[in-house]
């Protein structure tokens, strides 16, 4: 089975709205949407080729770029490796330079569209914000915890995993999801009597235990579901589940947990490489560590005190 490298590239205008292209008679996977590029050629990098698609593609000429996500795709008959690249910077107006159709949409527009499979996770991706908070696992009601959720709410933190290995009074809960939303920010349950049919969260968070037990997604699509991992099987394992996101751990050594051996960047960066949904690095990070987790492809980092 032959493998593709490809690539495609993440244009915005100035009302936030996504260009998208429509694949022609004979292509493959016809009259399907998906973000511009195309194949990688022999010796040629894949920022190389992101440039010379979209200035034959589009007729715009790429100045900056960064490096969004890396999947790989398995279809019946072939495998799609992707690197799917921000473009920062570009001059020119966009324009179908070869005859296909291409659209401006919005987020909420790309789901009145037939879209390639890889676009699901790419939608995940770019709704998913770099950093997810984690709280404190105890004390819930304590004037210190109460007072650290506050400031995450205005410190650009917006996505909250609500950590905890007690029961919780839902009342507290439900209060601390007002805040969310007051904020714009999207809470998730990981909480150890968790239905998966609570109506004050945007989702929930499972642990590796949990996960391993599921046979399938226990909750509907519309919210977010997210998966502890600490090895390969396991993010596979998450992904066939159907996880939004998932996050690996340790990736580096912790204090909290001198003991655990870490993945290393090597390892994690694998994990994003082999699995197309979001990946967030856990132990050990710092938000020195965010640059080198983005470019390695993954959403980006995770973590109680790490910011």
């Amino acid at each position: 089975m032959k493998t593709i490298k490809a690539v495609v590239g993440v244009l915005r205008n100035i009302k936030g709205q996504l260009l998208i292209a429509k694949r022609q008679d004979h292509q493959f996977m016809p009259g399907y949407w998906e973000l511009p590029g195309g194949k990688v050629e022999i010796n040629e990098t894949t920022t190389e080729t992101i440039s010379r698609e979209l200035f034959e593609e589009l007729g715009i000429q790429v100045n900056e770029v960064s490096l969004h996500q890396t999947m790989s795709y398995q279809y019946p008959d072939r495998q799609v490796s992707l690197s799917i690249y921000n473009i920062d910077t570009y001059q020119g107006i966009p324009n179908s330079m070869e005859g296909q159709q291409i659209a401006w949409v919005t987020l909420q527009d790309l789901y009145n569209y037939q879209l390639l499979p890889t676009m699901k996770a790419f939608i995940d991706s770019i709704t998913l914000p770099n950093k997810y908070w984690i709280t404190p696992s105890s004390n819930h009601q304590s004037d210190e915890w109460i007072a650290k959720f506050d400031q995450k709410l205005t410190q650009a933190i917006s996505l909250i995993q609500l950590r905890s290995k007690t029961q919780l009074d839902a009342d507290f809960i439900k209060d601390l999801y007002q805040k969310c939303q007051k904020n714009q920010v999207k809470l998730l349950l990981n909480t150890i009597d968790k239905t998966f049919d609570e109506a004050y969260c945007d989702g929930w968070h499972i642990t590796t235990g949990e996960m391993l037990d599921l046979n399938q997604k226990p909750c509907t699509d519309d919210k977010l579901l997210g998966a502890s991992t600490h090895d390969l099987d396991e993010a596979l394992k998450a992904q066939a589940l159907g996880a939004d996101f998932i996050v690996i751990s340790p990736v580096q050594s912790t204090q909290t947990h001198p003991d655990a051996m870490p993945l290393g960047w090597d390892a994690a960066k694998e994990v994003v490489d082999r699995i197309n949904i979001p990946v967030y690095f856990l132990g050990g990070m710092g938000l020195e560590d965010l640059e080198k987790t983005l470019d390695l492809g993954a959403q980006g980092i995770a973590g109680v005190s790490a910011f």
